[in-house]
């Protein structure tokens, strides 16, 4: 039996499950109801079908996707091609992508995606553990990884909760929010760093104080700044049915 990627219960992508995905174009209206239980009949398998908009065309993108452990063979694709074809003739249905995940290649995937995660947090903690070392070395890398595991905790809480696919674009803003917030931790380190020679009297708590609050100005701007831009796009991904950019944008704004 195949293995099956589960993360807490998530709804997880194909890519890292495994299954199929196959992207059709077509001319008029179709039913998402009624193309989905085609395809169930069809397949055997519990399908999820999406349209959405075709950029410098009038005709439409629908988008299949279903589990399928032991894999989609090319005869099974064109039986399937064929008998949507005939259902749907006045809507000139044509195969745009096709795309057969093994299960065992989307656990990998995914287990890849988690140690590129993590060897990201190693680094991280030797690199800033290596340049506030005099600061106070380990513990300045340690509790730096602690702050961005909250973020990926709320990054994660966020695609839960929106009802987001656990996909590449879950990868994307998880290291997009780790570079950010590591960036800004950096920040208040580094003028930690400065008034400790400024204050030598001053105690850490006086001093991480002084320092977030000198930083803050600076981090609510990048953040209005990068907020107000995800925001933006995800108002005109929704308006033209670019719904798939809908899974970054909005968890960046959050995370």
């Amino acid at each position: 039996d195949s293995v099956v990627v589960t993360f807490l219960g998530a709804d997880v992508a194909i890519e890292f499950k495994g299954g199929t995905m196959i992207t059709y174009s077509f001319a008029g209206d179709i039913n998402d109801a009624d193309a989905e239980k085609k395809v169930e009949e069809l397949t055997g398998a519990n399908v999820t079908v999406q349209q959405g908009e075709m950029f410098q065309s009038d005709r439409k993108k629908l988008s299949i996707s279903f589990v399928s452990n032991e894999g989609f063979t090319a005869e099974k694709q064109t039986a399937l091609t064929s008998a949507l074809q005939e259902a749907y003739k006045d809507n000139d249905l044509q195969i745009l992508d096709s795309t057969d995940v093994a299960a065992s290649s989307g656990r990998n995937f995914f287990i890849k995606c988690i140690v590129a995660v993590i060897f990201s947090a190693v680094v991280l903690i030797l690199y800033i553990s290596l340049r506030f070392k005099r600061m106070s070395g380990w513990s300045s890398g340690i509790c730096a990884v602690l702050a961005l595991l909250h973020d990926i905790v709320v990054t994660y809480a966020a695609f839960v909760l929106m009802g987001f696919q656990i996909n590449s674009n879950f990868i994307a803003v998880v290291l997009t929010i780790l570079g950010s917030s590591i960036n800004d931790t950096i920040v208040v380190y580094d003028r930690i760093r400065e008034n400790r020679k400024l204050l030598p009297s001053a105690e850490i708590h006086d001093l991480v104080n002084i320092s977030t609050t000198q930083s803050m100005t600076r981090s609510f701007r990048t953040t209005i700044t990068t907020v107000a831009t995800m925001i933006i796009i995800s108002i005109v991904a929704y308006i033209f049915g670019v719904t798939s950019i809908l899974s970054f944008s909005i968890p960046i704004s959050i995370g």
